[in-house]
């Protein structure tokens, strides 16, 4: 089972990233790589360099348990050095798998725009981008819209600032999280409400996924201790899956 509160399992068949914006700057994956690499882990001989690894493409195959799949929760899929034969391939493995759900979450999302444009998305494939500031963020948005997805999601995480008002038009999921590590950056309680009510409006599915290092009392302390809950609640809306 995965950490992550949001899904089930994470698949990796590419490992390693760069950075693109400024919620790249403290990258938990980044963190995590090394220190696999540090224990000798398979997959991270290169640390947090680019790999592909396709001895990974067959892993949801051999599950017959319908699963939520954070595909790449390592890397980035749509980065500039992912050759689209190799997407191919990992779009394949989820064409094949009907009885999954698998979330694919981007900041290339003029990459994953570019490669939908030629190729249908998967039924059981979500596909969302990461919105984490308004120079950086929320252009994504419009690039995901304008792909042909039936589910498509915002992580909107780490929340640097308030993002105020965005198009919620064919997004059926939104995820906010503070950001975690010891350099984490606070995140306030009035820009986690804003999303949250603009999402109520819309009717658009709230999960909301932690505070992070911050608590929403502007006080630094564990993620642990700082919790979860907004105004009293927790929100874990997800969205339905048929399967």
């Amino acid at each position: 089972m995965s950490k992550i509160e949001w899904t089930e399992q994470t698949w990796n068949p590419i490992t390693g990233c760069t950075k693109v914006s400024p919620g790249c700057k403290y990258c938990y994956a980044e963190t995590m790589a090394k220190r696999l690499q540090a224990m000798g882990a398979s997959g991270y001989e290169n640390g947090f360099k680019l790999s592909l690894i396709p001895e990974r493409l067959s892993q949801p195959l051999r599950r017959r348990k319908p699963t939520m799949y954070f595909v790449n929760s390592m890397s980035d899929l749509f980065q500039e050095d992912v050759p689209f034969d190799f997407v191919d391939r990992v779009m394949a493995v989820i064409s094949r798998t009907p009885w999954h759900t698998y979330q694919i979450l981007t900041k290339r999302s003029g990459i994953m725009s570019q490669y939908f444009d030629t190729r249908p998305v998967p039924d059981n494939a979500w596909l969302g981008v990461s919105v984490e500031d308004k120079k950086y963020g929320k252009p994504r948005i419009s690039q995901l819209q304008s792909i042909r997805a039936k589910t498509r999601f915002l992580s909107v995480e780490p929340l640097l600032e308030d993002i105020g008002r965005i198009n919620l038009n064919g997004i059926r999921w939104v995820i906010v999280g503070g950001e975690s590590g010891h350099m984490a950056r606070p995140m306030k309680e009035q820009w986690v409400l804003n999303l949250r009510d603009q999402c109520d409006s819309e009717n658009v599915d709230f999960f909301f996924k932690q505070w992070g290092a911050w608590g929403k009392d502007g006080i630094k302390r564990s993620k642990k201790a700082n919790g979860r809950d907004l105004q009293g609640a927790t929100w874990d809306m997800i969205p339905a899956v048929a399967v």
